[in-house]
């Protein structure tokens, strides 16, 4: 009796632990599957000097539900740096050599899981500022749909698609879209028109 007793109490706790290993591993592979559900796979990088383009790229991120990152300057640019009236600042510096690239403090970890890829920056010169150069060629967006939006003042995309393209000449760019003064609603119709 004392042996079937035993084998019988065994039996059921080799039982007992495989239904938790199991349940265990169930509930690690669900949680798996939510995060995946969870990952965003669009985002809308920008770069904003005053706070414009930040704030066309929020509104961004709201319609196409996105995560968003800013684009970070190593050395932040003062209202000195900015002065476009002297020859002399240092944006008027970078925009004269198209071949400069500001140095950024931070990265975007998980770039693969993006398919669709925003980025956002204020018109300078006529074209994107060259720290969005920088920002293009730090990952690998071949097969990506790349979407330039930026802020004017006044001028249009210009020749923005001439110097950023060969910053990621295998991704799928589209054209520019204009965010300027826009509202969700607005941003809503130019996303829908994107082909």
């Amino acid at each position: 009796m004392k042996r079937f007793s035993f084998f019988l109490f065994t039996t059921v706790a080799i039982f007992l632990c495989a239904c938790s290993g199991n349940s265990a591993q169930q509930g690690s592979a669900q949680q798996s599957n939510s995060d995946n559900m969870n990952k965003k796979t669009t985002l809308v990088a920008y770069f904003s000097a005053t706070g414009t383009t930040k704030a066309a790229a929020e509104k961004l991120a709201e319609v196409v539900d996105a995560d968003i990152h800013e684009i970070q300057p190593e050395q932040p640019y003062t209202d000195a740096d900015l002065d476009w009236h002297n020859d002399k600042s240092r944006s008027s510096m970078e925009m004269k050599d198209k071949s400069s690239r500001p140095a950024i403090k931070n990265k975007v970890e998980n770039m693969d899981q993006y398919t669709t890829v925003y980025i956002g920056y204020p018109i300078w010169w006529y074209i994107a500022p060259t720290i969005v150069n920088t920002f293009v060629e730090q990952y690998n967006l071949e097969g990506k749909t790349v979407i330039p939006f930026f802020t004017s003042g006044g001028s249009g995309a210009g020749e923005t698609m001439k110097y950023l393209k060969p910053s990621a000449p295998n991704a799928n760019w589209k054209d520019p879209i204009n965010l300027t003064g826009k509202n969700i609603d607005d941003i809503k119709v130019l996303v829908d028109s994107i082909k």
